[in-house]
């Protein structure tokens, strides 16, 4: 059973090789990780991606981790995309490839970048122009000069973690986890690069 584990890690040689190690002396098999983010305070947070085996459980992973000096779960849950890590690189690949539909392209992309479980295209006067198949029905527009966490009442999804990003001058991205992980402040960095990306193409 695949599953997405987030910890924060002191960001040291070998620190990633002893959580590796616990992870596997806990049962878990590792897909695949990446770097989410490094911290001026000298640590990072990885996405880890993998599979329990035979009885193992999440728990155990869990307390094996948190074992390891200065090693911190911030979320762990089943992960229905397995360890298929889609980079930002790959999303601007994508974006210029299908220039002519970029904005589209964007909404279609970003649940996978940044692992989330929906994502919508709003605009100011038409609404939702755009959304993937889990997105909530009731968006509406947000006025936004930068990315950022909006109010999860924005929906009636309870548990949604939400942010939003502009995309030109009259129209919004959201993108929305349910439960978790939090999104951090490098996650909403690549959103904005993304989305100016996305609006610079499809002009």
């Amino acid at each position: 059973m695949p599953f997405l584990l987030r910890v924060s890690l002191p960001d040291v040689p070998g620190s990633l090789g002893r959580l590796a190690s616990a992870i596997g002396e806990a049962g878990g098999d590792i897909e695949a990780i990446e770097i989410v983010e490094k911290r001026y305070d000298g640590t990072a947070v990885d996405d880890v991606f993998l599979e329990l085996e035979g009885g193992a459980m999440p728990d155990a992973v869990v307390s094996a981790c948190t074992q390891l000096d200065g090693v911190e779960v911030l979320w762990i849950n089943r992960y229905a995309a397995g360890g298929n890590v889609f980079l930002d690189l790959e999303a601007v690949e994508d974006l210029t490839e299908h220039a002519d539909r970029a904005l589209d392209r964007l909404v279609d992309l970003l649940p996978v970048v940044f692992r989330s479980d929906w994502a919508a295209r709003v605009e100011r006067a038409g609404g939702v122009r755009r959304a993937t198949e889990a997105a909530p029905d009731d968006l509406a527009w947000v006025e936004l000069t930068a990315p950022a966490q909006l109010d999860s009442d924005l929906t009636a999804e309870q548990g949604d973690l939400l942010v939003g990003c502009p995309l030109g001058d009259d129209g919004l991205v959201l993108l929305g986890r349910r439960g978790g992980p939090a999104f951090l402040a490098s996650e909403l960095a690549r959103l904005e690069h993304l989305a100016r990306l996305a609006a610079s193409i499809a002009t």
